[in-house]
């Protein structure tokens, strides 16, 4: 049974230009103890998708389910979804200094927020859970740093401190918006290790909202990849890094950087993402794909399952044979290119 699940949701907004469908259907879930990656540029939805589904979107029209412990977040009222987050699943913001107060201490902050969700405890038990959570997420002398303004911690420290505070109630769901954002290499795989102790320790599930490929690779158990507010693909790990199905992840995985000295220069995804007002009747990725035919333009493809992967689904209407093995071989582009249209 998922402890978290996404179904056909959508979300819209009103704007003078017309009606934004920023997030199309997108389904997914995540099982207890799992981490969950949701990767794509920006614009794709892939923060949208989950902050709407607990009403942070102002002014969004939401449809669909989101289902935490099976209740539907999405049909309750703004007073419950508030009782869940904090206290039953935690959520870490893109950038930690702007939710921080600068005016407030950082112990102040968090003890508060522990408090919100319970008054029963008090201010120096409070404190006290607080110097262990920031021992727990690897900030040095907590017992000092406590009282520390936002100002004085260093953005990959601000980071954990909001990892902290998320997980202040023990939460069954975490979920990561760009953890890694805008700090070094070093203080990245610092956080990326305070998250998989986290999981270890706690059995806590993980919501990674990343567009850092790498980031993945080293943490999710499974991945959905967006696009223009719909699912491209989804899968395990190994699925969508070595059997690879629809181009638009393709075209990610071909983008990233590699210390590989022979392999040349980066490959660029062409194009830009579609607009989303009046968005067109076929596959979003089209104008930019480099394997479109012409049923692509005029339909849209549904998720179908990947070979004989039942886990592996892919929004496409390239072949998904067994003897692919599910990745984009030469023979496949091959006869694309042919014009061949009765493929899959």
């Amino acid at each position: 049974m998922p402890l978290f699940e996404v179904d056909n949701l959508w979300v819209r907004f009103a704007t003078p230009d017309g009606v934004v469908e920023a997030v199309r259907g997108v389904s997914f879930a995540v099982e207890p103890g799992e981490t969950l990656g949701i990767v794509g540029e920006s614009g794709s939805g892939k923060t949208l998708a989950t902050q709407a589904a607990f009403g942070l979107a102002a002014g969004a029209q939401v449809e669909g389910r989101a289902l935490f412990d099976r209740r539907d977040l999405v049909q309750m009222t703004a007073r419950d979804r508030r009782a869940i987050l904090g206290a039953q699943v935690g959520m870490v913001f893109q950038n930690p200094l702007s939710s921080l107060h600068p005016m407030y201490r950082v112990g102040w902050q968090l003890t508060e927020a522990i408090r919100a969700h319970d008054r029963s405890v008090s201010r120096k038990a409070a404190r006290s859970r607080v110097v262990d959570l920031l021992h727990l997420v690897g900030i040095p002398q907590p017992e000092q740093r406590v009282d520390d303004f936002p100002h004085q911690f260093s953005g990959g420290m601000r980071q954990r401190a909001m990892i902290a505070m998320a997980i202040a109630l023990g939460p069954a769901l975490l979920i990561a918006d760009e953890p890694t954002t805008a700090v070094d290499v070093t203080i990245q795989s610092q956080i990326l290790q305070v998250l998989r102790e986290l999981k270890e320790r706690l059995g806590i599930a993980i919501v990674m909202i990343t567009h850092d490929l790498g980031v993945i690779a080293q943490l999710a158990d499974r991945v959905v990849v967006l696009y223009a507010g719909q699912v491209m693909e989804q899968g395990s790990v190994r699925e969508l890094f070595y059997e690879h199905h629809h181009p638009y992840t393709q075209g990610l995985l071909k983008s990233l950087p590699t210390a590989d000295i022979g392999r040349g220069e980066l490959v660029p995804i062409e194009g830009q993402p579609p607009s989303p007002i009046d968005p067109s009747p076929g596959c979003p990725f089209a104008p930019r794909c480099p394997y479109r035919m012409e049923r692509c333009v005029l339909e849209q493809p549904g998720l179908e399952a990947v070979s004989m992967h039942s886990t592996h689904s892919s929004a496409c209407f390239l072949p998904k044979s067994p003897a692919s093995g599910g990745r984009m071989t030469d023979r496949l582009v091959v006869e694309v290119a042919k014009g061949d249209e009765d493929l899959g």
